[in-house]
């Protein structure tokens, strides 16, 4: 069971892999927080200490074979350090087993909203990789406590991190206004001029479990 989840999440072989590398690269990480992971544990091929986050039964279910885990990431890892790894079966948006302020890197992928829920647990001058889909790179980019420091592209299933040009990022096209209730009644991606794979916002602002929610865009 463990390998066939893998092998349906590994679509495209190595395909997470190389952009968890290419993040890696230019952003090192020691500690990263992948809510709504599923059974993606392509992070742990690059980071040291990843700690996964579903309530997903088959999730759960994957990540018990603890032994048949550890094989899927010694066999892909690029270090020969032993990966550390913890699986939290639980809802992202309810309050996680994570110590506030201690992740470098926070993931979001095809998860819904982990900015609004789990910004706190990322630490100040730490990460948030995201994608467009959702409307969670959107959220971000009206939080203040986030700054855009580079992009990720695509090309012929390879990755690229940059961090040039970015004030031509973020830009809709359209000039409806963009506010957070829009975003969440949406609960998809805002158009912009260019899209890149993915982004990367910098935390430059601690942020406190329970604060009042961000306003923004006239709300």
């Amino acid at each position: 069971m463990t390998q066939l989840l893998w092998a349906d999440q590994d679509r495209h072989p190595g395909d997470r892999h190389r952009l968890f590398t290419a993040v890696g690269a230019t952003f090192p990480a020691a500690t990263v927080l992948y809510p709504g992971s599923f059974v993606d544990v392509a992070a742990s091929f690059v980071f040291d200490d990843v700690t996964y986050v579903d309530n997903d039964p088959r999730a759960a279910e994957f990540f018990a074979d603890a032994a048949g885990v550890d094989e899927i990431i010694a066999t892909h890892r690029d270090s020969v350090q032993p990966a550390s790894w913890r699986f939290l079966p639980d809802d992202y948006r309810r309050r996680l087993d994570v110590d506030l302020e201690s992740i470098d890197l926070l993931v979001s992928f095809y998860a819904g909203f982990v900015s609004e829920h789990c910004t706190e647990y990322l630490r100040t001058g730490g990460m948030f990789l995201v994608n467009p889909s959702h409307g969670d790179a959107a959220m971000a980019s009206l939080d203040p406590r986030y700054e855009l420091a580079g992009v990720v592209t695509s090309r012929a299933w390879d990755y690229a991190v940059s961090t040039e040009g970015l004030e031509t990022y973020l830009i809709p096209v359209r000039n409806d206004e963009i506010t957070l209730d829009t975003i969440r009644r949406s609960r998809r991606g805002v158009a912009y001029t260019r899209s890149p794979y993915a982004y990367l916002f910098r935390k430059h602002r601690a942020s406190i479990w329970g604060e009042p929610p961000i306003s923004h865009g006239g709300e």
